[in-house]
């Protein structure tokens, strides 16, 4: 099969869980698909809801002193943790990424699973993620990180799918030119001049912003207006198509 690389996952950190997942199923009419008891070891727990057939995941940290606690605290409420993508070599980009300067944070090695995450302070804004299942190497194939049955999960009724992420930057260019370096693809101008990174399934604009984080998520739902209306209900503030949740502004499309 052809090299691919897609934008599979986007993952939020929250100080806790319980009500960013009631809140996520109750507005984009969505349910939890996996829970991976994997994580506890790092002292996290977390939720993993499948939107089309990409994945948004919470964690939260279960003790002190965690890498996703301390990102918390860092972030101060605003910013997601991770940018997740499905390749098929991934070893081949964490040498890349090495080569670069890029430090490695963590590698997972397994038969059926391969990961790479990348240092956030090196990649800036948030972690960068490579990861590749066996047998995944259609969309509709597998992915571990979801668990064996993400795909009897898959509701499109309401939220149809995701459609990219805004990283924030006092400097846009400067820190795209860095992730098209790390992620070997391609910048591209938005229609508003924007720098972005564009892949099969969603897109990576680069924003002006006050820190350099990953600040918004873009999901397309098949009515606007009731979604931003659950929104509301579920107590958040709605600014024209917009709510922040879980660290990030959620920007809903029609």
């Amino acid at each position: 099969m052809a090299d691919y690389l897609r934008l599979r996952q986007i993952c939020l950190a929250a100080p806790k869980l319980d009500r960013l997942v009631d809140d996520l199923q109750e507005i984009f009419d969505i349910k939890v698909c996996y829970r991976d008891p994997n994580v506890a070891k790092y002292g996290l727990q977390n939720a993993l809801f499948v939107i089309g057939d990409g994945f948004l995941e919470i964690v939260s940290p279960t003790e002190p002193n965690t890498a996703g606690g301390r990102f918390i605290e860092r972030t101060k409420g605003h910013g997601g943790y991770m940018a997740i993508f499905q390749a098929n070599d991934v070893r081949r980009r964490q040498k890349h990424a090495e080569t670069i300067g890029v430090r490695v944070a963590h590698v997972i090695d397994r038969d059926a699973y391969q990961n790479v995450q990348l240092h956030p302070r090196d990649c800036r804004a948030a972690f960068i993620e490579f990861g590749h299942s066996v047998g995944g190497d259609e969309r509709s194939g597998t992915w571990t990180p979801a668990g064996e049955n993400w795909k009897s999960f898959i509701s499109t009724g309401q939220t149809k799918r995701m459609l990219g992420i805004e990283i924030e930057s006092p400097n846009p260019n400067d820190l795209a030119a860095h992730w098209s370096k790390i992620i070997e693809t391609p910048l591209v101008k938005d229609k508003d001049g924007n720098p972005q990174l564009t892949f099969e399934d969603g897109t990576i604009r680069f924003v002006k912003g006050e820190n350099e984080c990953l600040g918004a998520l873009a999901v397309e739902v098949t009515d606007v207006a009731a979604t931003l209306s659950r929104a509301v209900s579920c107590g958040y503030r709605v600014e024209r198509d917009t709510f922040h949740l879980g660290g990030v502004n959620f920007r809903v499309r029609g």
